[in-house]
């Protein structure tokens, strides 16, 4: 059975067949913005009356408040310490991990002076209060909770709030996981209707200045629906993966690399490219072997047909030339020699160098954040990081010396531009 594309770059069509891998259908998102508008404007509107019909309605959770929907701070430590030792030690050494790499991004402010004597800086503050939206329909995401909330306090954030749908009781691994990065509430509420309660507030829900975290179709949608009302890390779509294989990889580790992208979701995409045709056969065999052991087999499956594709290149120059087209969420570069073609690479979210470096280690505790640009964004976007919870101020000040000298300037280009108001402001202090 064909369970994946197969695609060779010298044969006539090539091109169109690998452009329309890179599309995605748009139908699925203008359904869903529909429906996130009605959800958006009502929580807008009726706040917790609308969060909680929402939620109970598509969550399946039923409460009698809002208030209901939170979890109290202390079962958050009690999850952490009721999960066995093996599952605490890997959420500290995983946060751990993941603080030890982003401190380094932290933003510093600066006062410098120029030759006039005046005094031109930046100050860096740390957002008031962020949203963190952490996934929860088709798999637990303790994750998500690391990566979003960790760097926000290396930020200096004051304040957290998760949402977390929850139809059943929550994971214990991802209270527990709030609990390790310093999340200050959460929130048992996902959807359009959790991401309208962080943008606007309700009663019960405090309106944050920046919502973060991955989700949905519909959740995507409010995104995009409430930016501007506050900030947004990304659009999120579904998750890549491209592979770069020379062929001298073990074809069963290059397999499991495929499955472990195509089991977020149907959607999820999972590239491979490689010069050795032979390779590319021993990768389909090892999916066919595998495949029926997967406990996600379905999903898996789905991804694979739907959206993965074995792409047969000349050599890796032409296939990095490819991936740089494709601008990949995830990359992995499996060949010898990986380290020195970073520089090829123009466009990706993540690189994972090497044979042994598998995308899974940065999807959980290699310390780089895993909320990345999807879609082909990683053409202008970067990985979260602390930078996203710091705003930056301008500072001016200048001296009587400075104001004239600059008044100068600034009078020639705002009468030039006939703001006469502007170049008076600045006309008036030069003769002080």
């Amino acid at each position: 059975m064909n369970r994946i594309a197969r695609l060779r770059s010298g044969d006539k069509g090539f091109s169109a067949a690998f452009q329309a891998l890179l599309q995605r259908s748009e139908d699925d998102s203008r359904k869903a913005e529909a429906v996130a508008r009605d959800i958006v404007e009502d929580v807008r509107l009726r706040g917790d009356a609308a969060l909680l019909m929402w939620t109970e309605r598509l969550d399946k959770r039923v409460a009698g408040s809002v208030a209901d929907l939170e979890v109290p701070t202390p079962l958050l430590r009690a999850a952490f310490e009721g999960l066995p030792r093996a599952q605490q030690d890997a959420l500290n050494e995983a946060a751990a991990r993941i603080r030890a790499f982003h401190e380094h991004q932290v933003l510093a402010p600066h006062m410098e002076q120029d030759a006039l004597g005046s005094r031109l800086g930046q100050k860096v503050t740390p957002l008031d209060r962020v949203g963190l939206y952490v996934p929860g329909g088709k798999a637990a995401y303790p994750s998500s909770v690391l990566m979003n909330a960790i760097p926000a306090r290396i930020a200096g954030v004051a304040e957290l709030i998760m949402m977390a749908p929850a139809p059943a009781e929550p994971p214990p691994l991802v209270l527990a996981a709030a609990y390790v990065a310093g999340v200050d509430r959460v929130f048992l509420a996902g959807g359009a209707q959790a991401v309208a309660a962080l943008a606007y507030g309700t009663a019960t829900v405090p309106r944050v200045d920046k919502i973060v975290g991955p989700g949905n179709a519909y959740v995507a949608a409010a995104k995009r629906l409430v930016y501007g009302q506050v900030a947004i890390d990304m659009i999120a779509g579904p998750s890549e993966v491209a592979i770069v294989c020379d062929g001298r990889t073990d074809p069963t580790w290059i397999a499991y690399d495929l499955f472990a992208q195509a089991e977020h979701d149907e959607g999820a995409q999972a590239l491979l490219f490689a010069p050795d045709a032979a390779f590319l056969d021993a990768v389909a065999a090892e999916i066919e072997r595998l495949l029926p052991g997967m406990e996600r087999r379905a999903i898996i499956e789905a991804a694979l047909a739907g959206h993965g594709a074995l792409i047969e290149v000349q050599d890796i120059d032409e296939a990095l030339g490819l991936v740089n087209e494709v601008a990949p969420e995830h990359l992995e570069l499996s060949f010898d020699g990986a380290e020195a073609m970073l520089d090829r690479v123009r466009h990706a979210g993540a690189i994972f160098v090497g044979r042994y470096t598998a995308e899974s280690l940065g999807d959980y505790c290699a310390g780089p954040n895993h909320v990345l640009p999807t879609s082909g964004t990683a053409r202008f976007s970067s990985p979260l990081g602390v930078y996203d919870f710091q705003k930056r101020t301008s500072i001016v000040m200048c001296t009587p010396e400075g104001a004239a000298a600059l008044g100068k300037t600034a009078s020639v280009l705002a009468r030039g531009e006939g703001l006469t108001a502007h170049a008076l402001s600045a006309e008036c202090r030069m003769h002080d």
